[in-house]
């Protein structure tokens, strides 16, 4: 996100302590995220407190890791638009698209601003957004939003096997594009993307319903075969839009014909709004 720090030759940035002058801000965060083996230490010159901030740095880490489970529980994904100035956006969101659908997630794009809890809560049937935005303000307290909200680096975990979770964190976008040096290609076959063991959500318990996605269609071989039988026996889900409208708590408006008592017409007021006829005009 734009700061290096200076490491003297043959030694790791693993191997220094991190003292930041200032505030408690976003900045700080991004810096504990993307150096979170560092312990940390903070001073603010303004009240003159100093204190140790590597337990803050372990709990900032637990909650990324609950919010790549939750994206890995998601079928419906929103990808947010936060930025159209930062170079690389457009091929960031393509790379995510096509993540995605190897997961057999399905997505949709949104360029709604600067996120907030009102905007997002118009799109229920959203499990998980992830946003595109410059590094600074990629990090957002998920707190008073209704869905999560990750990063696209916690998407590309969530989706691609070859990408585990090794508790270090990228938060620039542009880092995880080809030619970069944290770029992670997708698996070559649709049997490496979904692996040989079962996936378990460690969040409910459950197996994940792993959905076959297929990238472009015209990319499957011709076959005279009537059926090809895979070498993995599977599960098969069916998820339809009818079932999602069932497991919602609310399903709009019901009208209820026949069961709804009909009541009596009765006279409105009459005039304007300054002024009806039933007023006591002062």
């Amino acid at each position: 996100f734009g700061r290096l720090l200076l490491v003297e030759a043959g030694s790791r940035l693993e191997d220094y302590s991190v003292f930041y002058i200032g505030r408690e801000s976003i900045t700080l965060t991004n810096f504990m995220m993307s150096w979170n083996n560092c312990e940390f230490f903070t001073y603010d010159p303004e009240s003159g407190e100093s204190q140790r901030a590597s337990a803050s740095t372990s709990r900032l880490v637990k909650r990324r890791y609950y919010l790549v489970e939750r994206a890995r529980d998601a079928g419906s994904v929103g990808i947010l638009v936060g930025t159209l100035g930062v170079a690389g956006f457009l091929e960031i969101i393509e790379q995510l698209k096509r993540a995605l659908a190897r997961a057999g997630k399905r997505w949709q794009v949104f360029v709604v601003g600067k996120p907030n809890p009102a905007k997002l809560a118009n799109f229920p049937e959203i499990d998980v957004f992830v946003l595109v935005a410059c590094p600074e303000n990629s990090l957002l307290d998920c707190a008073e939003f209704y869905q999560p909200i990750v990063t696209p680096f916690e998407m590309e975990v969530a989706c691609n096997r070859q990408r585990p979770w090794t508790g270090s964190f990228v938060s620039d976008f542009r880092e995880l594009l080809p030619g970069y040096p944290h770029h992670v290609p997708l698996p070559e076959s649709q049997e490496e993307a979904e692996g040989t063991e079962g996936d378990v959500s460690l969040l409910t318990g459950a197996i994940r319903c792993q959905s076959r996605g297929v990238e472009n269609p015209m990319d499957v071989e011709p076959t005279d075969a009537l059926l090809v039988r895979g070498h993995n026996l599977q599960v098969v889900s069916s998820q339809s839009a009818a079932g999602y409208l069932a497991a919602r708590d609310w399903q709009g408006l019901d009208p209820r014909l026949g069961q709804t008592r009909v009541s009596r017409v009765q006279q409105g007021r009459r005039g304007v709004a300054i002024a009806y006829e039933d007023e006591h005009k002062s």
